[in-house]
């Protein structure tokens, strides 16, 4: 029978205890989102297939993320732990049910480490060749950021949560800015051809609305800090439903003005190679513009720190548990972080970036490429989670009328997210992805069926 170890209050599996502050633990979910990128870089995609529709994309976007938050968030209510949503699932699935979420959830932090890095080297070469005239080694950025990330995740995760916290907020209050003046110089009038979603299409509305949901991806990742949040019972599932709601506000706003924005110009938004450049001139803070491109790049930094920092601790509960090797459960003696467990996820987010970028890849390439593969591994874990939810809360003497449905809600809204991914059949290397997932799922199955079938631990509620 599959036992899974929650965090029992002064069993911190060698982490730091509650040392991490409410806004602190938010930070966490929202710089694995790193949602400067998505102005910059998600809103033109899902504007190409979407058009007009873009901020229904991300209306509905945030609907479905919000009802998956709703059943993380009751879950995290009763308990707390490094393993994220592997903890929840493996508590009530069948136990190949719960290693499916363990490695469908490490691939996905890892793999939206990868997409991040590799937009941090798209823009770094931007901001270079602007200064310099110059471009850099795209493998040397990629291992520098890599690097750096690593360093400060050893370090200290009350370092790591600060630093990204600030990125976040400097990098969206400049973003915020821009909009803003984009709609005060539109003499705030409705943009008519956006509300009434003109010359937008049925399959592009859906195809924009699974690049929308890769904006939210890892919104959950504050319930792998369940050892060293201050309240975790409290704490971890307010930042859940924070970072959904703000993260969809500030998406659906963005979509609208930026669409806006590009009528005023005369410009086609999902051509655009750089969309805040133009949205800050069309405001009439063309200086902004530049900064949000900066802010964009040290976004991705925070990105990459927050994704190997939520990996290494799912990585690190893994071990615990027998689904990785034991060697990955130690912690460092005086930072307490999992150390190796640090090291090896952020060489596993780096080395798929330096084979591409070697092989001629454009950062803009890889952050669609593995970004798209991290999707499938976040969609498959927020379906298994939500489906256990009824069953867990039957136990804790929580289920009531509206966890049936909101349950059922979410797992149909990322089912459906799934064969949005699936069909039709992307072209060229998207395609490619889905063996891509389940070549690594089945290896991981065949690891866990070598270990014999079952996981090591004990269970119990905070």
């Amino acid at each position: 029978m599959l036992q899974v170890a929650e965090d029992k209050p002064g069993a911190g599996y060698g982490l730091r205890r509650e040392i991490l502050s409410p806004l602190e633990t938010l930070a966490q979910s929202v710089s694995t989102m790193a949602p400067t990128t998505t102005p910059a870089a998600t809103i033109p995609l899902v504007c190409a297939l979407a058009g007009n529709g873009t901020w229904l994309a991300y209306v509905l976007a945030t609907v479905a993320v919000l009802l998956v938050a709703l059943c993380i968030a009751r879950f995290a209510r009763y308990s707390a732990s490094p393993g994220s949503l592997y903890t929840y699932a493996s508590m009530i699935l069948p136990p190949w049910l719960g290693a499916t979420v363990a490695w469908s959830l490490l691939l996905a932090y890892v793999a939206t480490g990868s997409s991040v890095i590799g937009g941090f080297y798209h823009y770094a070469n931007l901001l270079l060749r602007d200064a310099t005239g110059h471009v850099f080694s795209t493998a040397l950025l990629a291992t520098l950021v890599t690097g750096v990330s690593i360093w400060i995740a050893w370090r200290d995760v009350k370092i790591s949560a600060r630093l990204m916290l600030w990125i976040e907020a400097a990098s969206v209050s400049v973003i915020v800015i821009v909009v803003a003046c984009v709609l005060v110089r539109n003499g705030w009038h409705w943009d008519w051809d956006e509300l009434h979603l003109r010359g937008m299409t049925g399959s592009g509305l859906r195809l924009g609305l699974v690049l929308a949901l890769f904006s939210f991806v890892g919104f959950e990742s504050a319930t792998t800090l369940g050892s060293e949040a201050r309240n975790p019972l409290k704490a971890i599932p307010r930042a859940v439903i924070q970072s959904a709601l703000l993260a969809g506000a500030f998406f659906t706003v963005c979509a609208y003005a930026e669409v806006l924005g590009f009528h005023t110009a005369g410009q086609d938004l999902g051509a655009s190679q750089g969309p805040m450049r133009v949205l800050a001139a069309v405001g009439g803070v063309p200086v902004l513009g530049v900064l949000i491109d900066i802010g964009a790049l040290v976004s991705l930094f925070a990105g990459t720190l927050a994704c190997i920092t939520a990996a290494a601790r799912v990585l690190l509960l893994m071990s615990h548990n027998g689904l990785a090797h034991k060697s990955l459960s130690t912690t460092h003696a005086r930072n307490h972080t999992p150390t190796r467990a640090v090291v090896v996820t952020g060489l596993a987010a780096l080395l798929p970036v330096a084979v591409l970028a070697e092989r001629g890849a454009s950062g803009l390439d890889v952050y669609g490429w593995m970004g798209s593969l991290a999707t499938y591994g976040f969609i498959v874990a927020y379906a298994l989670v939500s489906v256990a939810l009824p069953g867990y809360l039957r136990t804790h003497g929580g289920f009531g009328p509206g966890t049936r449905i909101i349950s059922t809600l979410a797992g149909i809204a990322m089912l459906l997210a799934l064969l949005g991914n699936l069909y039709p059949v992307p072209e060229g290397p998207y395609g490619k992805l889905p063996y891509i997932y389940l070549a690594y799922l089945a290896a991981g199955m065949l690891w866990f069926l070598l270990r014999g079938g079952s996981v090591q631990g004990q269970l119990g509620d905070s």
